[in-house]
């Protein structure tokens, strides 16, 4: 052996991977310095520098509630929001980010109510404007607490000069767009039944409420038909309801013309109360005999009735002898069906929409008749009857009755009605029924119905151009994209059929609304008052409207002001959030209007989207917005709903201090974000995993480029496989950016991951250590493949730089320490003559023989036959042609990762390896023949042919040569 043998540590002259990129991530610990050195340098300023003068691309930002620490829901959705922003970001635009916060409303409120009762204070004795300023402070406190959360999640975005509805500004421009609707004549204000939460005392939206089960009391209640076809008077018209406090508030009864009725007599009973032998009563014939075994009678048919029959009779209130003097008339209802009940509804125009529509479609008519159409306040804000429902008010002996108590517990009406009924001998059975019930969704009690004098915005009256509201928001959504598409017709059946929309709230802590009214509803119309009032809520923010001496300063000049009163009522919180495009969009410069984007959760339909969709098309005559995004709601590994009484939530704080933000936004990324999805220990290990396996594949990518020098080698030159690999970043950069534009991040994801474990990791690089590691430095396979390696990373880096921004700082930081950051760069151009089909389908052939041959290798591993596949040479038949002429030409040994490899025609012996699903292959393994190469480890008959260096083989040794000759021996 010669002297420089003796002296060659072979595994120094190997270029084998060299990086301070850490195999272990310790995201926790490094994350928050990416954060802290993406402040020093002022990164979102940088960005917009990078971006000037490129196309907008606005993602408008749904204001969470500045309430409390952010939870999973908004993890996730700020950073699908992250997501999506930095992706066009790197992809030609200016996508500038601004973060938003609601800020008025009840849940802020609530928060210092409870403080209060919590100290003993009464808010009503507090002046407005100081509980107003808690309010605002405590908003500002969770604003900053959440900025700090959401940058720790990697979120970039313009947090020093976000949108908050409460900012001054904000708030003049929220009650400037209702000014504009007032203007328009869509302003009005009417008496109407809207949801109404007793505990907080205050009209509630749609978006407000949430559904959970309840418990009902169910009445049958007679009402005695008083007129009508003669064989009908004296019978009883049967209604049912779960609600027995509204009895008070019947005036009529709804049928339906498409239900067949019956008259029907009791021939039997056996009750304590109720009906008896030889009572009339009608029915639905559907319903009949359910109704009659609920109330323990045998009935009889005795006759049709039928809607002419109806529209002839009326009948009797119930208690008329408690002091219910007026008819009842039976009107045709579109609601009525004969699913569960009687085929009749009860119908108290007061409390519910469906009875105040069907009441109020047949008011002329029933005035006609003269009947008295208005409709009663049975029931006040406080829960208590009122002395509209004679019996059971303040006037009664054992005083108001009460539906709901201050703490949304049930008080005695249901009770004493039931009781009054029996007394009159008007209750037909009653029963106990298990259902969803609306409930506010702050304070979790239920609510009622009832009808309140509120403000609303038409959604039929007709703007001067013939359209209404309902018809510009219906053609605003056909005009937007939806993903996934199916939110189009969520959206558009809430618009088809909700009711106007009312706009006041009985709090004190938001925008109000800043009108004038008279008695009789009319609203102030001067441009030189709303003037006024705008520039003093710019200066002075919306408590100016609840400062004394307000209304003289406002209404100053006027010779009416005693006609004139300030209302007093708060905009509903989805007025606010619904005007955010306004002072967001329209008045900032970095920004554009409408929005190319609005992402939110799917309960979003009823919430921002639809107020934003209201409010934009009110005033402007179309969508504030191109796409609407939603995503589901986050629950446990079982697919429960996370709650803190369960113990089965998970918090970002948590998964980010245990494991690292990426890897939250890893598990977000893998997700179908559009449905609902499942977090916990066993998805978060899944994505840990994922990661690590990822990382790992950047980590070689470092570690081999270290020995980059920049050589090119031209296309023509490359290997094949180096060209294969260049076709599939052709084919990923098409899916990446289509994934993006389409918001399908999974597909991303899925496609990268698999890209780098299945084709990188365990097929190219897999290959191609061989010639990294041992080649010469000329050798033009490996530059080739450190050129493609070099491209694979900058490609791979960037494509995942908005999902990852933690990580691919972190490698690219490595890989270009000079650099200011990824989140700086462009997705790399991919070339499309690097596109070549043919050869790809060529290397699914290779590749497919290759499965066969690594499938039996790994089998002699497992059975210690061999220790690395260097050490196999196997036999391989193949009886088809076109896999055959796949590998003519090809190195398949090194393909294989073996010494040496034999291709036969033949079908093979019985006992060779074969996989079912690749018919006309088979491998049988043999090991390698030849010397060990002391460098390599490839069994070669070469090792030995260069006198210099007797134990590697001659590939090995013309390296040694070469490396010696550059000094690097």
């Amino acid at each position: 052996m010669t002297e420089t043998t003796e002296k060659t540590d072979y595994s120094k002259t190997l270029n084998l991977p060299n990086t301070e990129f850490p195999m272990r991530a310790g995201l926790p610990k490094k994350e928050p310095e990416i954060v802290a050195r993406w402040q020093d340098m002022d990164l979102y300023k940088l960005m917009r520098e990078e971006s000037r003068g490129r196309p907008k691309f606005v993602l408008h930002d749904g204001p969470p509630y500045a309430n409390g620490n952010i939870h999973i829901g908004h993890a996730l959705n700020k950073i699908l929001k992250d997501v999506i922003t930095r992706s066009f970001q790197m992809r030609g635009y200016d996508s500038n980010y601004v973060p938003g916060w609601d800020c008025h409303g009840l849940p802020i409120e609530w928060k210092i109510e409870e403080q209060y009762r919590s100290k003993g204070k009464n808010k009503d004795e507090v002046p407005v404007n100081e509980f107003r300023r808690e309010c605002r402070e405590f908003a500002a406190h969770w604003i900053d607490v959440q900025t700090e959360e959401f940058k720790r999640l990697g979120i970039e975005g313009d947090f020093d000069k976000p949108y908050t509805t409460m900012n001054f500004h904000a708030e003049a421009r929220i009650a400037g767009e209702l000014m504009k609707i007032a203007a328009l004549g869509q302003l009005y204000r009417g008496s109407k039944p809207v949801m109404w939460s007793v505990v907080e005392r205050t009209a509630l939206a749609e978006a407000e409420v949430e559904y959970h089960d309840y418990e009902s009391d169910t009445i049958w209640v007679k009402f005695p038909v008083l007129a009508g076809p003669d064989a009908l008077i004296g019978a009883s018209v049967v209604i049912w309801t779960t609600t027995p406090w509204t009895i008070p508030g019947n005036r009529a009864i709804s049928y339906s013309s498409r239900i067949s009725y019956g008259l029907y007599e009791v021939t039997a009973a056996e009750n304590d109360f109720g009906p008896q032998a030889g009572e009339k009563v009608i029915f639905a014939d559907s319903l009949a005999q359910e109704s009659a075994d609920k109330a323990k009678v045998e009935m009889k048919r005795l006759s049709d009735v039928s809607a002419q029959d109806f529209e002839a009779m009326h009948c009797g209130h119930p208690l008329v002898a408690m002091g219910y003097e007026f008819d009842v008339p039976l009107i045709d209802g579109d609601h009525v069906t004969d699913d569960a009940g009687t085929g009749f509804v009860h119908t108290a125009p007061g409390h519910g929409r469906e009875d105040f529509d069907a009441w109020m479609d047949s008011a002329r008519d029933l005035e006609a008749r003269g009947i008295d159409t208005s409709i009663p306040f049975t029931v006040g804000d406080d829960g208590y009857f009122t002395d509209h429902a004679p019996g059971f008010g303040p006037a009664s002996a054992d005083g108001a009755a009460r539906v709901l108590d201050d703490k949304g517990k049930k008080g005695d009406a249901n009770k004493r009605v039931i009781a009054a009924l029996i007394e009159a001998d008007r209750l037909f059975t009653r029963g106990r029924l298990k259902h969803t019930y609306p409930h506010s969704w702050r304070s979790k009690k239920p609510i009622i119905f009832r009808n309140t004098p509120q403000w609303f915005v038409h959604m039929d009256k007709p703007f001067d151009d013939g359209t209404t509201l309902r018809s510009r928001a219906l053609a605003a959504i056909d005009a937007t994209r939806f993903v996934p598409a199916a939110g189009q017709t969520r959206l558009r059946t809430m618009i088809e059929t909700r009711p106007d929309w009312v706009l006041s709230r009985q709090r004190a802590w938001g925008v109000p609304i800043a009108v004038f009214a008279d008695a009789d509803g009319e609203i102030l119309r001067d441009e030189t008052v709303n003037a006024r009032i705008v520039d003093a809520f710019e200066k002075e923010g919306a408590d100016a409207w609840f400062a004394e001496g307000a209304k003289e300063r406002f209404l100053e000049g006027r010779n009416d002001q005693d006609r004139w009163q300030q209302v007093r009522d708060i905009l509903d919180v989805w007025f606010d959030s619904g005007s955010t495009h306004t002072f967001t969009l329209e008045d900032r410069d970095d920004l554009k209007w409408p929005a190319d984007v609005y992402l939110e959760g799917s309960d979003q339909h009823r919430g921002w989207f639809h107020s934003s969709l209201l409010e934009s098309c009110a005033t402007r005559g179309r969508a504030p917005y191109d796409t609407v995004i939603t995503h589901g709601f986050t629950m446990d590994e079982k697919g429960e709903k996370m709650s803190k009484s369960k113990g089965n939530t998970v918090t970002p704080q948590d998964v980010m201090a245990q494991s690292g933000a990426d890897i939250l936004r890893l598990w977000a990324m893998t997700t179908d974000y559009w449905e609902d999805q499942r977090l916990g220990k066993a998805n978060i290990q899944t994505n840990i995993d994922a990661y690590r396996k990822l990382r790992n594949t950047i980590r070689w990518m470092l570690g081999s480029l270290s020995h980059d020098e920049g050589e090119t080698v031209d296309y023509e030159a490359m290997p094949e496989l180096e060209r294969l690999m260049l076709h599939r970043l052709v084919e990923l950069d098409d899916l990446v950016r289509k994934g993006y534009d389409d918001f399908d991040f999974k597909r991303i994801t899925r496609a990268l991951i698999d890209f780098s474990n299945v084709e990188l990791s365990a097929f190219y690089f897999d290959i191609r250590k061989d010639a990294l590691y041992c080649d010469a430095p000329s050798s033009v396979r490996r530059k080739a493949a450190l050129q493609v390696v070099r491209t694979i990373f900058d490609c791979l880096s960037c494509w995942l730089a908005p999902m990852l921004p933690f990580t691919m700082e972190e490698a690219w930081l490595q890989r270009h320490p000079q650099a200011r950051s990824i989140h700086l760069e462009q997705f790399p151009e991919v070339t499309e003559s690097w596109r070549d089909d043919v050869l790809s389908a060529k290397w699914k052939k290779i590749r497919t023989v290759r499965r066969v041959v690594t499938g039996a290798l790994e089998i002699e591993r497992r059975e210690k036959r061999i220790g690395s596949s260097l050490e196999a040479a196997p036999v391989v038949h193949i009886m088809d042609q076109d896999l055959r002429v796949a590998l003519d030409g090809q190195d398949f040994a090194e393909i294989c990762i073996t010494s040496g490899i034999s291709i036969s025609k033949s079908e093979g012996p019985q006992n060779a390896f074969r996989l079912d699903d690749v018919a006309g292959v088979s491998v049988v393994p043999a090991l390698a023949t030849g010397r060990k190469c002391a460098r390599s480890w490839r069994m070669t008959d070469d090792v030995g042919s260069d006198s210099e260096f007797p134990d590697v083989s001659a590939r090995d040794a013309e390296a040694l040569h070469e490396l010696k000759q550059l000094g690097r021996l």
